[in-house]
């Protein structure tokens, strides 16, 4: 009896290795190319590119199975790769063209003709970059570029350093919204040349890629160009609050402040206020456009307020604080200050003129006392004579 069970183990192990290795041979057998025609193509777009590929010709022997594309994409010099997996044949993303870009696909099959399990081809690589021109130090220099009140953008910048006199830069933005590149129509000008541009209303830029390039000419040298990418949602300067109002009620401040005028929702502030107690001062943050704080002493005299905001996070990833606020301030009791200003000159005029009083009534007991003397000594004397 116990041969047999033995021999029925025996059995079922001869049939799990049977169709384990058959399973294994199978996928052994399956192999798949990777992606044909893989390239990375620039549509002119100043850094937003195409990545774009053919599927092999040997998928035409997997129809049963469902085909994918691992890619992976980076600038050269980054230390981290961006993978998506992708049923397409094409995928656009945006890159720093001021560095070499390089991308790697690979074909992924599943399902029924590879048993459930995935098989991967080798990858296939691709890379771009645009041949630099001219030196290093042609190129513009600290680029700014500023999204005032969420309406008008308007970037600044240097001259490269050793630029020859007739070197001039020219701008040139897009973004998705937009069928080419455009070049800046409103150039801001210093000693002659283009250091700036004032950008007319962009339909609908916000939370894109807003991609900038500015190149140079010379005549007797060549000028390297300079690319950029910004979210113009995180360039955003907003007007400060124009009005402030501040109300003591005993030991209780009440800080309000108006939301800055424009196009920016209220629930998009944050806002810095920075708030004085006679000498002392401290700066606080609040989302809301109104706050309670205590008064740390009754005897204070002078209470003031300042206030500036920016975008918030929950409505960019960074923002660019605002100009402050005028400042707004409270007093202690005016009435008895501007009694105390009434009753200190009063009091030494009115004890000037007493003393003056005093002395002239002094004077006029003396003089008084001196005429009585005398009467007294002629009426002496007539009774004398008498």
């Amino acid at each position: 009896m116990a041969f047999i069970h033995l021999d029925i183990r025996c059995l079922y192990a001869i049939l799990i290795c049977t169709t384990f290795g058959s399973t294994l041979s199978s996928n052994a057998e399956i192999k798949v190319n990777p992606p044909q025609d893989f390239e990375i193509v620039d549509p002119g777009y100043l850094g937003y590119l195409y990545l774009q590929w053919q599927p092999s010709l040997s998928l035409e022997n997997f129809k049963e199975c469902t085909v994918e594309y691992e890619l992976k994409y980076r600038n050269i010099d980054s230390e981290n790769w961006k993978t998506i997996i992708t049923k397409n044949l094409c995928y656009k993303d945006g890159f720093d063209l001021n560095k070499g870009v390089e991308a790697k696909i690979h074909t992924l099959l599943q399902g029924q003709c590879t048993n459930g399990s995935t098989v991967q081809s080798s990858w296939s690589e691709a890379t771009y970059s645009i041949s630099p021109q001219g030196n290093l130090e042609t190129k513009i220099r600290d680029m700014d570029c500023t999204y005032y009140n969420w309406q008008y953008l308007l970037c600044s910048w240097k001259l490269g350093i050793g630029v020859h006199f007739d070197t001039d830069y020219n701008l040139f933005y897009w973004y998705e919204d937009l069928d080419h590149a455009l070049q800046c129509v409103d150039y801001i000008k210093g000693n002659g040349k283009n250091i700036g541009c004032r950008f007319p209303y962009l339909e609908s830029p916000d939370y894109k890629d807003f991609y900038i390039c500015v190149n140079g000419s010379s005549k007797s040298q060549l000028i390297r160009s300079s690319y950029f990418i910004f979210q113009l949602q995180n360039i955003v300067k907003s007007s400060p609050p124009d009005y402030l109002s501040i109300t003591v009620k005993s030991e209780e401040i009440n800080l309000k402040w108006s939301v800055p005028t424009g196009p920016i929702p209220a629930k998009c502030f944050i806002y810095e206020i920075a708030f004085t107690e006679d000498d002392s001062t401290w700066v606080t943050t609040t989302f809301e456009n109104e706050m309670y704080i205590t008064r740390t002493s009754n005897k204070s005299q002078q209470l003031c307020f300042l206030v500036r905001n920016k975008v918030n996070i929950y409505c960019s990833d960074d923002g660019i604080w605002s100009e402050w606020s005028d400042k707004q301030c409270w007093k202690g009791d005016i009435r008895k200050e501007t009694l105390l200003f009434f009753l200190i000159p009063f009091a030494f005029v009115s004890l000037f003129v007493l003393l003056i009083t005093c002395l002239l009534l002094y004077n006029q007991k003396a003089l008084m006392k001196m005429v009585f003397h005398t009467e007294k000594e002629v009426f002496s004397h007539q009774e004398t004579v008498f």
